[in-house]
C-alpha cells in the first residue's frame, strides 16, 4: 500500500495536525513552570505571525495574530501572576504585561511595526529571565 504525496491544503492540514498533537502532548505532560514557558513561546509565535501579516498587508491575519498574542499575555501570563503574595515584583510584572498588551493594540490599530517590536522585546526579556530563574532549557531547545 502506498500513499499519494500530500500537496497544497492537504499537506498544510497534515503538518498542522502533527504539530498540534506534539504541542498537546507537551502541554499535558508539562510542569506548571513549563506551561508558563509555553505561553511565552505561543505569544512570541503569534507576534511573529502578526509581523509577517503586517509586512504583507494582510489586515485580517494581522488582527487575528495580535488578538491571539493579547489573549495569551492577558488570560495566560498576566492571569497567572500571584499578586497577593508577589508584592511589588508581581505588581510590576502585571504592569509590564499591560504595557505589552497596550503596544500590541497600538501596533494593530496603527499598523505600527515599532510597537510590535517593543511588545516582543518586553516579552522576550521577561521570558529570558523566567527561563534562567525557573525553567532552564538545554541551549539547543531554547527559542530566544
Amino acid at each position: 500500500m502506498s500513499y499519494a504525496p500530500l500537496r497544497g491544503a492537504r499537506r498544510q492540514h497534515s503538518i498542522q495536525a502533527y504539530a498540534n498533537v506534539g504541542l498537546e502532548t507537551e502541554v499535558f505532560s508539562a510542569s506548571p513552570q513549563r506551561l508558563i514557558t509555553l505561553l511565552f513561546d505561543g505569544a512570541r509565535a503569534a507576534i511573529m505571525k502578526a509581523r509577517l501579516h503586517m509586512q504583507n498587508g494582510n489586515i485580517e491575519g494581522r488582527g487575528i495574530a495580535i488578538s491571539k498574542a493579547i489573549d495569551i499575555v492577558d488570560s495566560g501570563l498576566k492571569a497567572s501572576v500571584d499578586q497577593e503574595s508577589g508584592g511589588e515584583l508581581a505588581r510590576n510584572l502585571v504592569a509590564t504585561y499591560e504595557l505589552i498588551i497596550r503596544n500590541l493594540l497600538l501596533a494593530n490599530l496603527n499598523t505600527d511595526p515599532a510597537k510590535l517590536d517593543l511588545a516582543e522585546r518586553l516579552l522576550v526579556d521577561i521570558a529570558t529571565a523566567w527561563r534562567e530563574a525557573v525553567d532552564p532549557l538545554p541551549l539547543e531547545a531554547a527559542v530566544y
